[in-house]
């Protein structure tokens, strides 16, 4: 069905097209127990946002008017979003996690007429800071068992009851009102994560969302492959930021497919397992926990784990042998892994793949084809590791600027380290210091209400400054070295990327975050997270006392993680040595200046309502470094 929305120019196009094309095929797919789950067709998603854009007609929403959206991945989420476009709206997005502080900000500064909020704990978010709020005439609330009588209050149900009475009554107005939405009206507000600074809103028109979405359509056919209406996208990145929501959301309405709804993203392998997807986008960090799942469900013994380290080692083998003289591997799908190489590491790795690699792809579902992976560099150990056990991970890079991937690997030459190759419709360059510059259809438009911040983002011949150093080799592959305001600048002049030094441990056994130092000091240092859960057990199994009752659990079930221990626990000489091994040898791949060379180990993990991480995971330099002010200072006291 891709081929076929080619002349969509607007978001409204693609998804009223979608609709009538996909009629009784499901669409929406979520669960409502361990068992069980429902499901929608994209006949009823259709009169779904058709009634809840009518309630926005009624309400007097104008085109270009802004309405936020602050909830999680959930299929209200959708019928949010394209009530919204189809209103000639614009949607701002709002994490969920997002605090009161962070939640006004964005509203008075995108001055939001309303918001649709997920259930009783966001909502209060929001109540708590409405009197701070000027503009917003109305709050509504997606779970219908909500409970309030504040005045601005309204259920979705409640809207889709008043849209249905106005369309009756008004039955062109819906049809009016897309069909007036055009390529160069706004389409969308995203904020950025603002890992240095404050966020700014990223304003995206149907226009540029449009010309990415063409962009990965090119993209996926010149690796030699397609999607269709038998294809599951299993939805669990935020829909607040442009990657999942772009190219999952928006992309399986061209195909036709089914977006399926992980609970979260902590039950993902379980997820997996009800909807069987085909494929599904996600972040160097989950694949680093997808990775240690995998891992550790394969080494539950002894002797599973040395038939996992053996596996591993033939797959490496395999690798090798298979890569190009470009270094790139070719993983097609019609790509025998084991044709060219030679009789005995044939042999070997059917062997490992029959026994190991095959049960270990069986947990990613028996339909997977190909999982995508954006917003930071993969690294190129864990890319191997994956391609080794023929799991296909088709790595590129973007930005909330450029609604996503702008350079992109072929499947059919996955280089493993690099984010591949500049993809069709985008020109660039890069700039004496080594950052990279791009243009492209698919670019933002401005930073919302921020002009300045807008001039600077831009050279004067219309290139945007992504702020990434990068570095390309002589086939064309793009490496991204780190964000250039991330490039630590050691007392010596010596220049430290903060992702080089950090990247190795994304395959760690023994340490779950880290985050490394140097900026105007003499040598690099590191704050150190250990794996907390992987050390309880085995402290336990070892007889290893420590204070059980400092050790604090978040969540509940597959949510379940040990985000806090005692003193004692980080001081235990066993952990200690283990991690101290660990730093060690990385540090042998590192140069002698960009070596840790002093290190501290935390006693929790680094969190997201503590402002530490964003929604997608990267580290905070400027919260973490103001959080842990003390103990880096005693790392550099002489």
């Amino acid at each position: 069905m891709g081929r076929d929305v080619v002349t969509c120019e607007t978001i409204t196009q693609l998804f009223n097209g979608a609709i009538r094309r996909g009629g009784q095929n499901r669409f929406q797919w979520w669960r409502t127990g361990p068992d069980t789950t429902e499901s929608l067709t994209y006949t009823q998603v259709g009169y779904k946002v058709k009634d809840l854009c009518g309630a926005l007609l009624k309400m007097g929403i104008e085109k270009s008017d802004r309405i936020a959206i602050m909830a999680p991945n959930c299929p209200q989420w959708m019928w949010a979003d394209m009530a919204i476009l189809n209103a000639g709206g614009v949607t701002v997005t709002i994490y969920p996690t997002s605090s009161e502080h962070e939640l006004t900000y964005i509203i008075n500064d995108s001055g939001c007429r309303a918001i649709f909020v997920k259930d009783a704990d966001i909502l209060q978010r929001v109540l708590n800071s409405v009197n701070n709020l000027p503009t917003l005439e109305k709050i509504i609330v997606m779970d219908s068992d909500y409970e309030g009588d504040h005045p601005l209050l309204i259920s979705i149900d409640d809207m889709f009851k008043k849209g249905a009475v106005y369309l009756a009554q008004n039955p062109t107005a819906y049809e009016e009102r897309w069909h007036s939405v055009q390529p160069w009206d706004w389409a969308t507000i995203v904020y950025t994560s603002g890992t240095t600074g404050q966020s700014k809103g990223a304003l995206h028109t149907h226009r540029s969302i449009m010309a990415a979405n063409y962009r990965d359509d090119y993209n996926i056919a010149i690796s030699g492959y397609s999607f269709d209406e038998n294809d599951v996208n299993l939805c669990f990145l935020p829909l607040s930021h442009t990657y999942e929501r772009q190219m999952g959301e928006m992309m399986i309405m061209m195909y036709g497919g089914t977006i399926a709804y992980a609970q979260k993203a902590s039950t993902v392998i379980q997820d997996i397992q009800v909807f069987q997807p085909t494929y599904f986008m996600s972040v160097p960090r989950i694949y680093e926990r997808i990775y240690m799942t995998l891992r550790d469900m394969a080494c539950k013994t002894e002797q599973g784990r040395q038939m996992f380290e053996k596996a591993m080692g033939i797959g490496m083998q395999v690798i090798d042998a298979r890569t190009q003289e470009n270094g790139s591997v070719n993983m097609g799908f019609d790509v025998d892994m084991t044709a060219g190489l030679p009789e005995d590491l044939k042999a070997k790795y059917l062997e490992v793949d029959k026994n190991l690699f095959s049960m270990i792809r069986g947990m990613l579902g028996s339909r997977f084809r190909v999982a995508y992976s954006a917003s930071a560099a993969l690294s190129s150990d864990l890319c191997k590791a994956f391609l080794a056990m023929g799991i296909r991970i088709n790595e590129g890079y973007g930005l909330t600027e450029t609604c996503n991937s702008i350079i992109y690997n072929d499947l059919r030459s996955i280089k493993p380290g690099s984010v591949g190759k500049v993809a069709a419709g985008v020109d660039t360059r890069i700039a004496e210091d080594g950052e990279l510059q791009v243009r492209a259809e698919n670019l933002f438009l401005k930073y919302f209400n921020k002009p300045e911040e807008t001039r600077e983002a831009f050279t004067e011949d219309g290139y945007f400054k992504t702020g990434d150093i990068v570095e390309v080799d002589e086939y064309g592959y793009y490496k991204i070295v780190d964000r250039k305001k991330a490039i630590m600048v050691l007392d010596t002049g010596k220049k430290v990327p903060r992702a080089k030094v950090e990247s190795p441990y994304s395959t760690s056994r023994y340490i779950e975050q880290i985050f490394v130092n140097g900026d105007d000091r003499k040598y690099v240092t590191a704050l150190v997270v250990p794996k907390f859960a992987w050390f309880v057990q085995y402290f336990k199994e070892n007889d290893i006392s420590f204070d059980e009752s400092k050790v604090v659990f978040q969540g509940e079930g597959a949510d379940l993680t040990c985000i806090e221990v005692g003193e004692d626990f980080i001081s235990n000489p066993v952990l200690q040595e283990m991690i101290a091994a660990e730093i060690e040898e990385y540090n042998q791949f590192l140069e002698s200046h960009e070596a840790i060379k002093k290190w501290a180990i935390l006693p929790r993990q680094f969190l997201l309502e503590r402002d530490e991480i964003t929604p997608t995971l990267k580290t905070k330099a400027k919260v973490i470094k103001a959080n842990w002010a003390e103990t880096i200072e005693k790392l550099y006291a002489e």
